[in-house]
């Protein structure tokens, strides 16, 4: 391992991969391989199978052709899948929700106040969750991919309702992420800045439909 990585060496790849909703293939053919420290941006218009494609590699939703694995991972869970949808519990408090991901997903990350001051809610701990802006709610569920130290990352429309702030907040994280030598594939419209560009791919599935 090198200097300051914390993850074992990882490989994702992928072999003549198709994907589809209802036997309907969206996009086929896909190849790629990923390794620790390096991020995949899926691109391309809505329907072109971002969402899909996650979700097959999350193992939600079967591959209609092709395969994919992983390579080097041990017993224990390592991905995280981030969707679009934010899944948090109105009644409950931000610290609450939050700690309840760290117990479900396991505490192997940092704290959860320390995870919620990283993402701009340490003043909201207590407020229950329901209260949250639509940019607010987005920074919780990132949150999670904080408190369980997983090394792959899955996000759909990670930046979705953040202003310039919360845009720059993904790019910090993945950013930590493939330091800690973390892979992610991430599906988005919104341009991501990263400290390394020359570590980020781009997959645009419009042409591969």
């Amino acid at each position: 391992m090198t200097h300051g990585q914390v993850f074992p060496p990882l490989r994702l790849h992928a072999r003549g991969l198709a994907c589809g909703r209802g036997g309907m293939p969206l996009h086929k053919g896909l190849d790629f391989d990923l390794t620790g420290g390096h991020c995949l941006l899926l691109r391309g218009p809505n329907g072109t199978g971002k969402t899909t494609l996650l979700l097959t590699l999350a193992g939600i939703v079967r591959p209609l052709a092709g395969g994919f694995a992983v390579d080097g991972a041990g017993e224990e869970p390592v991905l995280h899948y981030c969707g679009h949808r934010n899944a948090v519990k109105a009644r409950r408090s931000v610290g609450e929700s939050l700690r309840f991901w760290s117990v479900v997903n396991g505490a192997t990350g940092v704290p959860a106040e320390e995870a919620l001051e990283m993402v701009g809610l340490g003043e909201l701990d207590h407020l229950d969750a329901g209260y949250l802006s639509a940019g607010q709610g987005r920074r919780l569920a990132l949150a999670r991919l904080l408190v369980s130290l997983r090394p792959i990352w899955l996000l759909d429309e990670p930046t979705a309702a953040l202003d310039a702030q919360g845009h720059r907040l993904v790019g910090q994280l993945l950013d930590r992420h493939l330091d800690m030598g973390g892979l992610a594939i991430a599906a988005t419209h919104d341009a991501i800045a990263f400290a390394v560009p020359e570590r980020v791919r781009t997959v645009d599935l419009g042409a591969l439909a």
